[in-house]
């Protein structure tokens, strides 16, 4: 298996489990002998934080979501030059949290044309794209009640302000949810088809995993995968 150079990327629902996952992962490619680089989107350099800062702090219900689109391009076009592609040069697997999948699925949802979000991708990193994107699987409700979150009853986590367009505060770690009554079922159901549909129309290879089960069979799951992939 030769995974010299590789750039992995977990996505998937809020309450799907990328975290735990993602650093299963490493230790295990590690475990190989080969260096890893950790990411994660948006933010991850000295500007994608301060877009991040943006995302994270600014009441998005005010923004239109094709703005709230290119900024998270922004962030990824900074990341891919600053940290990613340095990186590959240097023979690591990079492993990132979330990227241009997760933009095909919240804002998509949001009402972004699909077409639209893969051209600007294409313009923000250029060639340098996922080896394997791995989307972790859940329902909305399983992924609530791992959270901790109803829609009436929200967990805060951290200190910013966060708007509701597109729903999309799952794509944050240390957001705080502000208005999670606005947000539909119906929404969060529309996430989960589009990053469903993923393998069938993102330009790099896509492995949808059941991430509804206990995290050893999940990542016994992303493992094969990775094999596959990569033997």
């Amino acid at each position: 298996m030769n995974l010299h150079g590789k750039f992995i990327v977990f996505d998937g629902p809020d309450g799907s489990g990328k975290g735990s996952q993602l650093d299963r992962l490493a230790e295990w490619i590690e475990g190989q002998g080969v260096a890893i680089t950790r990411a994660f989107d948006p933010g991850g350099t000295e500007v994608g934080d301060r877009i991040r800062h943006v995302l994270l702090d600014y009441d998005l219900s005010k923004v239109d979501p094709r703005c709230e689109t290119l900024l998270f391009m922004a962030s990824r076009a900074q990341l891919i030059a600053e940290i990613v592609r340095p990186a590959l040069a240097a023979g690591h697997v990079v492993l990132c949290d979330r990227f241009i999948s997760a933009t095909c699925a919240y804002q998509v949802a949001a009402g972004v044309a699909r077409d639209d979000v893969l051209t600007l991708g294409r313009l923000a990193v250029g060639d340098t794209w996922p080896d394997l994107t791995l989307v972790l699987d859940v329902p909305p409700e399983v992924g609530f009640e791992r959270t901790g979150r109803t829609r009436h009853n929200v967990r805060k986590r951290g200190t910013g302000k966060r708007g509701t367009v597109g729903g999309q505060f799952e794509m944050f770690n240390g957001a705080t949810p502000d208005a999670i009554e606005r947000r539909s079922p119906d929404f969060h159901r529309r996430v989960r088809a589009l990053f469903r549909e993923l393998p069938s129309v993102y330009p790099v290879p896509v492995v949808v995993v059941d991430a509804a089960r206990g995290p050893d069979e999940v990542f016994a799951d992303v493992r094969e995968a990775v094999t596959r992939a990569f033997s």
